[in-house]
Formats: structure tokens, C-alpha cells, sequence
């Protein structure tokens, strides 16, 4: 089930001072991940309609990582539903994903010779703060990702090229 884009009135009369949410939530046999996908490219396709700046490319790619990760992950490691939250401000990105397990992710070292198991490292590495907070039903992991350009940056935005 998918909660339609809708724009927020905290600051009515102001569209690009409104954050712009998206939501959804799927069953335990759903492959949500390239509807995770295809949700945020609309979210922030939308942006520019409400009179934000688009976002850069560069960051577009990272929240797509960050996306098809923490999504697949819940898929993958939680029994039960998930979903999804995606919210745009005027100066960040929010990425929300709830799953039904109460195990607490690790995030691990990245390892060229292990296959799998490189996903909240990539995700921690392409936004700016990830929290994790457990629950009695489950889990919540929210990645930000600032709107505000970071010098000397471009694609992984935590891997600085010399400027």
C-alpha cells in the first residue's frame, strides 16, 4: 500500500518551506526496492514543482542506494511487513525504513573478498547521519542526507576527490 505524495501545510502560503512526504508499506513476500526507487525519483522530481531547487544528480544517486539498502534489508533480514517513509525539506532529505525485527543492524567494515553484507556501510557512507531506533515491534532506520552542497565531492558524497 502506498500513501500518495502529499505536501505538508506547516508553513501554508510558503510551498517550498512545506516538506514533501511519501509513504508506503508492504507485505512479507513484496520486492519493494525498485518501488522504493521509483517512489523517491518521484518525490524529488516533484521538489522542483514546489518551487525548490532540483536536486543534484550526485545526490540523487546516493538516496537511491540508500533506498534499494535499507529496503532490501528489511526484506531480507525481518519477518513481516515494512515501509517506507521519504521526506523533503529545504535542507534535507529523509529516508525512513520500519521492519519487524528488534535485532539491531552492524554495520560492517567493507570487505572487497565478502559478497553481501555492504549495505549499511554504503548507506552510511552516501548520508550525512543514520539513526537507528529499536522498538517493541521492530526497528527504524533513518538515513539523512543534507540538500546543502558539500566542496569537492561528487557521487559517494563521503569520498572527497582533491579539489
Amino acid at each position: 500500500m502506498a500513501i500518495p505524495l502529499k505536501q505538508t501545510a506547516d508553513n501554508q502560503g510558503r510551498d517550498e518551506d512545506a516538506p514533501l512526504r511519501y509513504g508506503a508499506t508492504w507485505g512479507e513476500d513484496a520486492a519493494p526496492a525498485a518501488d522504493a526507487r521509483h517512489a523517491l525519483r518521484a518525490l524529488l522530481s516533484h521538489g522542483p514543482r514546489t518551487g525548490r531547487a532540483a536536486v543534484p544528480a550526485a545526490l540523487a544517486v546516493d538516496a537511491e542506494l540508500a533506498v534499494s539498502e535499507l529496503v532490501t534489508n528489511a526484506v531480507r533480514h525481518a519477518p513481516g511487513p515494512c515501509g517506507m517513509t521519504l521526506e523533503l525539506s529545504g535542507d534535507e532529505l529523509t529516508i525512513t525504513v520500519w521492519d519487524s525485527s528488534t535485532e539491531k543492524p552492524a554495520v560492517k567494515k567493507a570487505d572487497p573478498r565478502r559478497i553481501g553484507g555492504h549495505g549499511l556501510h554504503l548507506v552510511h557512507t552516501v548520508s550525512d547521519r543514520v539513526v537507528v531506533a529499536l522498538r517493541e515491534t521492530g526497528k527504524r532506520i533513518t538515513a539523512h542526507l543534507s540538500l546543502i552542497p558539500k566542496q569537492s565531492t561528487i557521487g559517494l558524497r563521503g569520498i572527497a576527490l582533491p579539489g
